[in-house]
C-alpha cells in the first residue's frame, strides 16, 4: 500500500495537484505494480517563509 508524500511551495493549482496524482498513481501501478485502489497521495503545501535551500528561505532569494 504505497503512501507518497509531496511537500512544495505553494501556489499549484488543483488541475496541477490532480495531474501529479494521476501520472505518479500509474507509475507506481506500472513500475511497482501496486494496486491503484491502494495508492494514496498527500499534498503538504509550503509557505515561501517556511522552506528554506541551501540555508536561506526562499521568500529572499531573488528570482532571476
Amino acid at each position: 500500500m504505497p503512501q507518497v508524500q509531496i511537500t512544495m511551495l505553494e501556489g499549484r493549482t488543483l488541475d496541477q495537484k490532480r495531474r501529479v496524482a494521476q501520472r505518479i498513481t500509474e507509475v507506481l501501478v506500472e513500475e511497482a505494480g501496486a494496486s491503484r485502489e491502494a495508492i494514496s497521495i498527500s499534498f503538504v503545501e509550503v509557505p515561501k517563509e517556511n522552506y528554506a535551500s541551501a540555508g536561506v528561505l526562499v521568500v529572499d532569494k531573488k528570482k532571476t
